[in-house]
């Protein structure tokens, strides 16, 4: 598992950068796909808890379901406890493949990204509020 966070971010097209928040906490997170998502709305964000990995995080009521996806020699893959995952060589292409989840793989399917282009906010404690964004902000 390489730590490719910006590397790897930047080689990926504008789609997916269009939902990467990048370090924004779990909590934020939900608060975000709550407030703003249907279910199968998802965003990406970096791991809180593995450096180098980004966490897929999906809207699916009364809960958001979190997947982490790593990166390996072989490219990148969803983690899924017990199941043998696909590679794939982009974040575009995995989240592609998880927008039509595998019969018997048991996660939430994706409809639709949380495009922060679309949403612009910033964390005032508890309530978050549409403003203009610069790219150095981020949520913690």
């Amino acid at each position: 598992m390489g730590g490719c966070h910006r590397g790897c971010m930047e080689q990926e097209g504008r789609p997916v950068q269009a939902f990467y928040y990048g370090r924004i906490g779990s909590k934020a997170t939900e608060t975000l796909l709550e407030r703003f998502g249907r279910d199968g709305s998802f965003l990406l964000r970096d791991s809180e808890t593995l450096p180098g990995a980004f966490c897929l995080c999906v809207r699916k009521a009364p809960f958001v379901h979190t997947y982490r996806l790593v990166h390996s020699a072989e490219g990148w893959s969803l983690q899924v406890p017990g199941v043998r995952m696909n590679s794939f060589r982009s974040l575009e292409a995995l989240i592609g493949s998880c927008r039509r989840p595998s019969p018997g793989l048991n996660i939430v399917s994706l409809t639709e990204p949380l495009d922060k282009t679309q949403l612009q906010y910033i964390s005032t404690g508890q309530e978050l509020v549409y403003m203009e964004m610069s790219s150095s902000s981020s949520v913690c």
